[in-house]
């Protein structure tokens, strides 16, 4: 049963898949590098990759209570992105609340602060991203609270953000941002397919011994002819 703090409106099944097929450096690049959380939150493994719509979780330093409730309140299409307050004594999760956050559905669970159970959490294959682990367990007795904004690997999280991680780290896209955010990402990924595209015929030529093309970019000479004499 829900607690009485309703969860934000999930984003669309549209922007979901849109989302999918970009990345966390192209919606960086596309937001000029704002809302990318510390390169110190990663991922727990290999291949956890996620995007999923905020559900924000604030907690006492140390204390998860109040990520325990968010859990157990979770389902399909959220991620639990929690403000740890940058704590490093305690673990705020580890493999049995991860296994919970799996059976119930939710993307992923991103925290500002250290988590345990390594081995256990890398198996599980559930997205977990932190700053690190611990051996110490978490207290829980608040207080907290959730779908409040928060700021999380210095990053502020809005309830409803579009959130998207990989092994290159974690992106926030505010929500009323995200059709200007896509357009600029879409736009990149299709210069870059391009780009490789140019440089993959070039590398054939170049191996086949007849080079008729260059894989200088057009705007590298003109960059460049600013620091000439």
């Amino acid at each position: 049963m829900r607690s009485e703090n309703k969860y934000p409106e999930k984003l669309s099944k549209e922007i979901i898949e849109r989302a999918r097929f970009l990345n966390s450096s192209l919606i960086a690049d596309a937001m000029d590098g704002a809302n990318t959380m510390s390169h110190e939150i990663k991922p727990v493994g290999k291949d956890m990759d996620f995007v999923g719509t905020a559900v924000t979780v604030s907690m006492k330093p140390g204390d998860n209570l109040f990520l325990h409730q968010a859990i157990y309140d979770g389902e399909p299409g959220y991620v639990l992105v929690a403000d740890g307050k940058d704590h490093k004594k305690n673990a705020y999760l580890g493999e049995l609340m991860a296994a919970a956050a799996k059976a119930v559905g939710l993307e992923s669970i991103v925290i500002d602060g250290l988590v345990r159970d390594k081995n256990d959490l890398t198996r599980l294959g559930f997205p977990i991203y932190a700053k690190g682990f611990v051996p110490n367990g978490p207290y829980k007795e608040g207080p907290g609270n959730y779908n409040i904004p928060i700021v999380c690997g210095g990053i502020v999280v809005q309830p409803g953000d579009l959130i998207v991680g990989d092994n290159d780290g974690v992106v926030v896209v505010p929500r009323i941002e995200i059709e200007y955010v896509f357009k600029r990402a879409e736009k990149k990924q299709s210069y870059e397919g391009k780009r490789l595209e140019t440089i993959a015929i070039y590398e054939k030529e170049r191996r086949d011994g007849y080079v008729t093309s260059s894989i200088k970019p057009d705007w590298l000479e003109e960059k460049i002819d600013q620091f000439k004499g």
